[in-house]
């Protein structure tokens, strides 16, 4: 079955960084693409970054040039650096193969990610 574990959270400060990973199991990895999400206190969950198989990689305006996704797809791990945090970065992220996103149970735990300020 599929599973998605996250991992690298923490409480930083503002301006701090943090390295997220996001290891995979049950599919294929390497032709899938992969996304971080976050859902911050009282908010929906957002698409934060996507890396395709191919390897082209889209962020939200929000986190463009603070955020770096990549992947190595001989350890089917899903990687997020964050920089520059702040403290509306704060929340719990998430891995996900996006055409799965929609599918309720497809989600693991999620990493908890707090940037005090």
């Amino acid at each position: 079955q599929v599973q998605l574990v996250e991992s690298g959270g923490g409480l930083v400060q503002a301006g701090g960084s943090l390295r997220l990973s996001c290891a995979a199991s049950g599919f294929i990895f390497r032709t899938n693409d992969m996304g971080w999400y976050r859902q911050a206190p009282g908010k929906q969950r957002e698409l934060v970054a996507v890396i395709t198989s191919g390897g082209i990689i889209d962020y939200v305006d929000s986190v463009k040039g603070r955020f770096t996704i990549s992947r190595d797809n001989a350890k089917n791990t899903v990687y997020l650096q964050m920089n520059s945090l702040k403290s509306e970065d704060t929340g719990v992220y998430y891995c996900n193969v996006p055409e799965r996103a929609q599918i309720v149970n497809s989600w693991g735990q999620g990493t908890q990610v707090t940037v005090s300020s």
